[in-house]
């Protein structure tokens, strides 16, 4: 017995085979346009979950602390080393150490490079202790620069480099003393007021220089 074909209730009779295959196809149509819209849902929440791990869950590096040069540690190995006195600037809260260290060659040369703590501030000043040398050793760090005039800092005579637009080490100002044996050179970018009261501060240990044995 053959089986007789299904009566659709809103019409009233079997379907047309034209009309089961329209009604399928527009039952694919719908199914296929519902899977895309569930797929583009997920694909967002897999997205957004994605973000927020990467947000949250990968560690955070800490910010690099700012290297600090042990000056005074330094300098008592270049004392033990040189086995006399050297200077070791004590800085208040508006200079800070950059680097410290002993140069070699044919006159070996304690250099300390101090820059404002303050980032607003600009400018540097480099300390440079120069062991048994003289003034003739300053326009060998100064651009073939030789002194121009003198100045009284702190009772001493300082001899005055002014190389404003010459130096191509952005180097404006320099003064330097005889201490003893040694020559104490300061030389950078800051004014002649700032490079005369670091001077100023150094006074005491370059008299100390200066007598030592």
């Amino acid at each position: 017995m053959s089986k007789q074909p299904r009566v659709v209730a809103e019409l009233g009779r079997p379907e047309t085979p034209e009309e089961t295959a329209a009604r399928k196809a527009e039952f694919s149509k719908t199914y296929r346009a519902s899977q895309t819209f569930r797929n583009l849902i997920a694909a967002l929440i897999i997205t957004l979950a994605v973000v927020a791990i990467i947000v949250f869950g990968v560690p955070r590096g800490q910010p690099a602390t700012e290297h600090q040069v042990d000056l005074p540690g330094i300098a008592a190995d270049v004392e033990s080393t040189m086995e006399r006195p050297v200077l070791v600037p004590e800085l208040d809260d508006f200079w800070r150490v950059n680097a410290a260290e002993l140069q070699g060659g044919a006159t070996v040369v304690w250099d300390i490079t101090l820059a404002p703590a303050d980032e607003d501030e600009r400018g540097f000043i480099r300390v440079a202790q120069a062991f048994d040398a003289d003034a003739s050793w300053a326009p060998q760090v100064l651009d073939g620069t030789a002194a121009t005039d003198t100045v009284q800092i702190g009772g001493l005579e300082w001899d005055v480099y002014s190389m404003r637009g010459k130096s191509e080490n952005n180097v404006d100002y320099a003064i330097g003393t005889q201490a003893g044996d040694d020559y104490i050179l300061l030389y950078g970018s800051r004014s002649a007021d700032s490079t005369a009261e670091l001077a100023e501060s150094l006074i005491p240990q370059i008299r100390t220089i200066s007598e030592a044995p």
